[in-house]
């Protein structure tokens, strides 16, 4: 049985992202996208936050080159909140959070993670025309490069306050990992090649140096000269963004950026290490190995320790959407059949759990026993970044990355 590339699945992939697309547009506030909550409505005490705006820009780049009506007004709502509110015009970057309206800054430091997504976003905009993205990219490569990355450690600052005067003791892989992903964008809209240089010396670090001697478990935390902490956060280990021990959604999700990654490589003729399909190969099946129906339940474990056992059990969505998006880009390279063979057993699973149909887009958590309602981790439905990777990457190739490659027409050119 085949999925990958057919008329009719593509349909149903299709057919999905309209229905994603159209609870997207709930989370727009005047001064972004908002938080949105289990009910589908804005949660007002959440704040417009930089990542979930940043992140919304970028999918309604994808919608706008897919020809969805409305969608690019929602590129220029989300242009126009990085260049006002949201931003710091005083001592320039993004305010992590503000209120849905008005002036009221809720957190004015400056987050890496958060600036890694206006780059993304930023460069995804700049493939719709839009007049004003260009000069948004440019200043968003200003302030990372100026405030966040470290020439000669060729890896990044974690956050800053709003004065730009300190930084945190702590660096951070999954910033890491979420700049890797803007820097592909960015290169493939600037063809500067530094940006390659710079995704490739990171996943070297994170992934063939330090991740590879752990069994593919991915450390995350470290001190800021990047030594490990594979303790932090023991004490409260189900945190958003820095979770105790070793979070297998992003051991996924790093594969399909690695795949992502080497294809670039080869298509522009650049030294690419045989080192990278490896890795890819390796971190995939460690998610398997450690976090894929390990309890007794279908669904991936949130967390686990250094020796690959549970630790939070609740089932996050991003973690099989991510893994889709993997599988898909590992046939793509490989085509070997287990690959398909899983990318169809965590639609399944996703289809059965975590699509609401009854009431809006997916739910964000779901508990042990793949029941939704719970907030161990995550609290309402949030964005739409995620899923739109899981909708929208089966119909590409691997390079150029998303919004480029739908500038490019080459949705569905696979499809058989």
């Amino acid at each position: 049985m085949k999925w990958i590339n057919t008329k009719s699945h593509t349909s149903w992939l299709d057919t999905e992202t309209d229905r994603i697309f159209e609870f997207g547009r709930r989370s727009v506030v005047p001064n972004g996208f908002g938080w949105v909550g289990n009910n589908g409505n804005v949660r007002e005490e959440m704040g417009t936050r930089l990542w979930i705006t940043a992140r919304m820009l970028h999918c309604y780049a994808l919608a706008a080159h897919m020809g969805r009506p409305g969608a690019y007004d929602l590129v220029e709502h989300g242009i126009a909140a990085l260049e006002g509110p949201l931003k710091d015009h005083t001592y320039g970057g993004w305010f992590a959070t503000i209120d849905n309206s008005g002036e009221g800054i809720v957190d004015s430091s400056k987050q890496g993670y958060q600036h890694a997504f206006v780059l993304l976003g930023a460069a995804s905009a700049v493939t719709t025309g839009h007049p004003r993205a260009q000069a948004l990219l440019d200043e968003a490569i200003t302030v990372y490069e100026k405030h966040f990355w470290v020439e000669e450690k060729q890896m990044c600052y974690e956050s800053w306050d709003q004065a730009w005067t300190e930084t945190e003791d702590y660096r951070g892989g999954n910033m890491a990992m979420h700049s890797v992903e803007a820097f592909l964008i960015v290169y493939d809209v600037t063809k500067d090649q530094k940006w390659l240089d710079r995704a490739l010396n990171i996943t070297e670090f994170m992934i063939n140096k330090t991740a590879k001697s752990l069994s593919y478990r991915v450390n995350e935390h470290f001190d800021s000269d990047w030594n490990p902490l594979p303790d932090y956060n023991k004490d409260t280990p189900a945190s958003h963004f820095r979770a105790y021990g070793g979070t297998p959604g992003h051991w996924i999700e790093w594969g399909r950026l690695i795949c992502h990654l080497r294809a670039t490589l080869l298509e522009i003729g650049a030294e690419c290490p045989e080192w990278l399909l490896e890795d890819a190969i390796g971190l995939f099946d460690a998610t398997v190995r450690d976090a894929w129906h390990v309890d007794g339940a279908p669904g991936f474990v949130y967390s686990v320790d250094w020796d690959g056992k549970p630790v939070v059990r609740e089932r996050i969505r991003w973690a099989p959407v991510e893994a889709i998006g993997t599988a898909y880009a590992l046939y793509a390279v490989t085509g070997e059949k287990k690959y398909e063979d899983w990318y169809r057993t965590w639609w399944d699973y996703c289809r059965t759990y975590l699509i609401d149909y009854e009431g809006c887009s997916w739910w964000q958590e779901l508990d042990v026993n793949n029941q939704a309602g719970t907030s161990v981790v995550w609290d309402g439905k949030q964005d739409i970044y995620h899923l739109m990777h899981s909708l929208v990457i089966p119909r590409l190739p691997l390079t150029p990355g998303l919004a480029p490659a739908l500038a490019a027409g080459l949705l569905d050119k696979n499809m058989q």
